[in-house]
């Protein structure tokens, strides 16, 4: 059953993006081969933490400090959202970007999309808080989507049957923001399984416990082989040392299985060199862990983010009116090279297409540039969109988001 599983898993890192269906294929596999893992570390999948969040998922948020969205004044910017417009916000996270446009925009109306249950508890909050003058205050979830903001629990993916439940038809959406990546939130919270600063579950679902089935990154790393672990650190993480790292990882399982996340952050440190344990740097020159690039691989191939992006970009085209407007956030390289590919209108069925050692030729680059671009979008700006200075000293955390703006043609 494992060799199918890794076999499986070859399959869709070859043929991705475009491979729902082959994905899908791969979860129901990781279903069949959940009842044989060792039990010690299937537990970081349901632990305390998770019970905790399913009783009372905005417990944990209250207690933090307000959430800081990235390039705020950018978005509002380019968004140039008026009056009475319908505005559809792909990852509501902390809400500070729709609760931006509500206070800037009279009679706005927001759909506030995001998988995490936790955001969604928040955006049912917010929904009570903010209603047409006509309506009364909202007390339930449900009835909530009759006022300004509408929440709405699911991935990209699913968006598209969302709002058709809702009467929500294609092409009758103002403008659309997309956030990718993880939200500070999920960071901040140790249970999350998410950040390697802190310990806790080896978990990194941004779902939470809404499918159990799903595998979580301790399954991920107790399971698959040492060849798999590498082409996944490899493709997600762009990390140069994927071989190193997945032989330590195999090695130390053998020992006792990985479930903590400063546990598997101890393990990829303990395949360098002390000398090189921070010597690499972040955009801000400040010393970065050499796991990183591997919590991100990991997160990435656990939530399938790729795969969701590409379908969020495909729902925002179809959803928004002619001229409506689309601001993407990425965080990382891969994201942005997909969301620079996909509003160029380039072919995104081959996973060459997001690997920096195939960016192409010089005269290739500069015919993209010449050319007309995808028949659905017009770039708002032809350059992509970082924070200044400024903001990212207030916000540190956005220091390597980029912003990309195009109108729907």
């Amino acid at each position: 059953m494992i060799i199918i599983t890794i076999m499986i898993f070859h399959m869709t890192v070859r043929s991705y993006p475009m491979m729902r269906k082959t994905h899908l294929a791969a979860r129901r596999a990781w279903r069949r081969l959940r009842p044989r893992l060792n039990s010690c570390f299937v537990g970081a999948s349901s632990g305390p933490g998770h019970e905790d969040r399913s009783e009372d998922p905005s417990a944990v948020s209250a207690e933090k400090p307000p959430h800081t969205p990235v390039m705020l004044k950018e978005v509002l910017q380019y968004l140039d959202i008026q009056p009475a417009q319908v505005v559809l916000d792909m990852t509501f996270g902390g809400g500070g970007h729709t609760k931006a446009i509500l206070s800037t925009v009279p009679k706005v109306t927001v759909l506030a999309l995001d998988r995490d249950p936790t955001a969604i508890s928040l955006a049912q909050q917010l929904a009570k808080e903010h209603f047409f003058p006509a309506a009364a205050p909202q007390t339930t979830p449900h009835n909530s989507i009759t006022g300004r903001v509408k929440p709405m629990l699911g991935r990209f993916s699913e968006l598209e049957d969302l709002l058709s439940n809702m009467n929500v038809k294609p092409g009758s959406i103002d403008a659309v923001l997309l956030d990718a990546g993880c939200s500070s939130m999920q960071m901040d919270e140790a249970e999350r399984g998410f950040s390697l600063s802190k310990d806790g579950p080896l978990d990194m679902r941004m779902d939470g416990d809404r499918y159990p089935d799903m595998p979580c990154a301790a399954d991920v790393v107790n399971t698959l082989d040492q060849q798999a672990l590498a082409s996944i650190l490899t493709a997600y993480g762009e990390e140069r040392h994927a071989r190193k790292i997945a032989s330590a990882i195999v090695e130390a399982r053998r020992v006792s299985p990985i479930t903590r996340t400063q546990q598997l952050a101890s393990v990829v440190a303990g395949s360098f060199p002390p000398a090189v344990l921070f010597a690499r740097k972040d955009r801000l020159n400040r010393p970065a862990h050499v796991a990183t690039k591997t919590f991100q691989a990991l997160r990435i191939f656990v939530n399938d983010e790729l795969n969701e992006l590409h379908a969020g970009l495909c729902a925002a085209q179809t959803l928004l009116k002619p001229s409506g407007r689309l601001c993407v956030i990425t965080f990382h390289s891969l994201e942005d090279r997909l969301v620079k590919r996909f509003l160029r209108g380039d072919d995104l069925s081959n996973l060459d297409h997001f690997s920096q050692r195939k960016q192409g030729t010089k005269k290739e680059n500069l015919s993209h540039e010449k050319s007309d671009g995808s028949v659905y979008w017009l770039p708002l700006r032809r350059k992509v969109i970082t924070p200044e200075k400024d903001d990212v000293k207030e916000n540190p955390r956005g220091r390597s988001s980029k912003l990309r703006a195009a109108l729907r043609r």
